[in-house]
């Protein structure tokens, strides 16, 4: 205890004198023992031999080298990234037609209250949404306080949507008049009130400055239904499309709108506000729709939305989409086709309905590839301008909308450039459209 205790203090009182030194001259070695049978070791140890090389060498003044860092970083920056083991890695061989389409199922649940459910199918399954393009148009949103009907509805296609290469040629639909809707359709995710907040004021404005700094060539507007309010917020959806075609005249919009409680009226105003393609949702067939749908929603009243747009303003174009897997047969989705082509509608998509929650409808059945690309044939054949059909297409679908957006361009070509969707020449304009679709 004695000798401890002494080498203790020798060191308390070497410590001053050590740190002189070693300031003072940077080859000085610190001693590796300090005091009678005590022994110290220093993290930046040097090799006695070099030193006293160093030391003899006093025209050397090479300041010390750092420590080697670690490679452990490199190394697992070059591994697989988390969507490899997601997606199951990129070298992974096609399945047979097969075994891809065959459904899979698996037990689940404690053992005792095990219960069977359906796998999703392969062909539904999409890639985690990933990537610098994703997280810079997830960032642009959040800062200018935008909400998107992708992430409302949890749409399977933001990882293509939002994940291009550049962020001018990406897909958002802005959804307007905050992010909390009326109804409560028995498929959709979206939050649901009976008095959601009041609307903002400066909405329009925001919005039209928002996109306009985004730099997009075509844009989705949609909204959430309000029948808290007198007139189911059309002036407010009118505005917002006035206010971007003035401060962005060449930029194309898509309004999804809602029935507006089959107010004529409202549905006109909105289509004539300049937009360039009016869309409203049939979503399923009409047997299915007491069903699928909010009690206050029909299938004859969104056919009359569709029907009063297409009458509103010369030249618009109509678009429509249904959910596959409701429980419809092939006849219903066949009438369905028939009265959407009697009120002229232009376009129509088919797409897989997939569940949000538990709290939602379940799927009847899981549509296969080919049923889809069947549905695209038929529409075509009907006389519909375009036809986007797959599992995973939904109504706001990027290679549709680049498809509308290259008929809207050779429209105007084909009238000369006289306008939009209220342009003259509108022969012309038929005719390069359907040029265009026999292309696709």
């Amino acid at each position: 205890m004695a000798a401890s205790s002494t080498a203790s203090k020798l060191r308390q009182l070497q410590a001053p004198l050590l740190r002189s030194l070693s300031h003072a001259n940077p080859t000085f070695i610190l001693p590796r023992t300090i005091g009678t049978g005590v022994s110290r070791s220093f993290a930046t140890e040097q090799d006695p031999s070099s030193a006293t090389t160093t030391t003899n060498t006093t025209t050397d003044t090479t300041p010390p080298s750092k420590r080697k860092p670690t490679t452990f970083q490199d190394r697992l920056n070059a591994g697989p990234s988390f969507s490899d083991f997601v997606g199951g890695g990129t070298t992974s061989a096609p399945l047979d037609p097969a075994e891809a389409f065959e459904l899979k199922t698996a037990l689940v649940g404690p053992p005792g209250k095990q219960k069977q459910i359906t796998r999703l199918p392969e062909w539904l399954k999409t890639p985690v949404p990933v990537g610098n393009s994703y997280k810079k148009i997830r960032n642009d949103l959040r800062g200018l306080n935008l909400h998107t009907v992708c992430e409302e509805a949890r749409c399977p296609n933001m990882s293509d949507c939002w994940g291009g290469g550049q962020k001018s040629a990406a897909t958002a639909t802005i959804m307007l008049m905050g992010d909390t809707c009326t109804r409560g359709c028995r498929f959709c995710s979206v939050k649901t009130s009976r008095a959601p907040p009041p609307l903002d004021p400066h909405e329009p404005e925001h919005t039209a400055e928002a996109l306009r700094r985004w730099g997009l060539g075509y844009v989705v507007l949609t909204s959430v239904d309000r029948d808290d309010l007198a007139d189911g917020g059309a002036h407010h959806f009118a505005e917002t499309v006035m206010r971007i075609k003035q401060k962005a005249p060449t930029m194309l919009v898509e309004a999804l709108t809602g029935d507006y409680a089959g107010d004529t009226e409202m549905v006109e105003l909105v289509a004539r506000s300049g937009l360039d393609v009016y869309a409203h949702n049939m979503e399923t067939v009409e047997a299915l729709t007491p069903m699928v749908r909010d009690r206050r929603a029909s299938f004859r009243q969104s056919l009359k939305v569709l029907d009063i747009a297409k009458k509103a303003q010369e030249g618009v174009i109509t678009k429509t989409s249904i959910m596959l897997g409701l429980g419809e047969t092939e006849d219903q989705v066949y009438e369905t086709l028939k009265a959407l082509r009697a009120v002229n509608c232009d376009v129509v998509t088919f797409g897989q309905y997939m569940r949000p929650t538990k709290r939602h409808m379940k799927v009847t059945e899981y549509v296969t590839p080919a049923t889809f690309a069947m549905w695209k044939r038929r529409a075509l054949e009907m006389g519909f301008l375009y036809c986007a059909s797959g599992p995973l297409v939904r109504s706001s679908y990027k290679a549709g909308e680049s498809f509308i957006e290259n008929v809207l361009k050779r429209r105007l070509v084909g009238s000369g450039g006289s306008g939009g969707s209220g342009g003259s020449g509108k022969g012309k304009g038929v005719e390069v459209l359907e040029g265009v679709r026999e292309r696709v």
